[in-house]
């Protein structure tokens, strides 16, 4: 199993009382499985996500990425796992403005040891960015800098991809292109995807869906 979430609770204070986001998660996505989280707006699905990815702390619960156990694991252990085993796509793009699109393309790959220049190569193509290789993040719209930062996450090939509205940038087509990519490094890899979206089109073609309300899943 390449997450698991047991009885996962999370709570945030807002003013003087104490919000409870997440109650009692369970959750598991297997090797080559797809998982669509769904659910309205503030439900706490980012949150969810930065827990699994261990860019936050849970208040109780436990959870394990690829086997290893993020309860009480210390900043850098995190931050080794989230280089050689998580591949994240937050709203955020987090590109490195000083280097250019093949370089960010690059990035995460060259830190986990895996870089493969003809791979990313045909990483770029597929994503539409050949022609865009020597450009930077500010030259580029913020689709364009979308797909890099997908792209950036896929040239790793992670062993489970968080996806936070990965499409919500770009076109349709674009989207769906982007989503086909996602499912092949699923196939081809035997990794595993947990992606939020609001899109019942895209959800149904992921291989489960769960959707959070009030703090749970169903």
């Amino acid at each position: 199993m390449l997450l698991t979430l047991e009885r996962v609770g999370k709570a945030y204070d807002s003013g003087s009382a104490r919000v409870e986001v997440l109650r009692g998660i369970d959750l598991q996505v297997a090797a080559g499985e797809t998982v669509a989280l769904t659910g309205e707006s503030g439900s706490g699905k980012s949150t969810l996500l930065h827990l699994c990815a261990g860019l936050d702390r849970t208040d109780s619960g436990r959870i394990a990425v690829t086997g290893r156990d993020l309860t009480g694991a210390d900043d850098a252990s995190l931050a080794e796992l989230r280089r050689d085993a998580v591949g994240l796509v937050f709203q955020q793009f987090n590109l490195i403005p000083s280097l250019n699109v093949a370089a960010n393309l690059a990035f995460q790959a060259r830190l986990a040891g895996r870089h493969d220049p003809e791979a990313v190569s045909a990483l770029a193509d597929r994503l539409g960015l050949s022609a865009l290789m020597e450009r930077y993040p500010e030259q580029l719209s913020g689709g364009q800098q979308q797909r890099v930062a997908i792209g950036r996450t896929l040239a790793a090939r992670p062993s489970l991809i968080l996806a936070d509205e990965p499409t919500g940038n770009l076109d349709e087509a674009t989207g769906d292109a982007v989503l086909d990519l996602m499912l092949d490094l699923v196939t081809e890899s035997g990794a595993g995807l947990l992606m939020v979206t609001h899109s019942r089109r895209l959800a149904e073609r992921l291989s489960r869906r769960v959707h959070l309300s009030g703090g749970r899943l169903a």
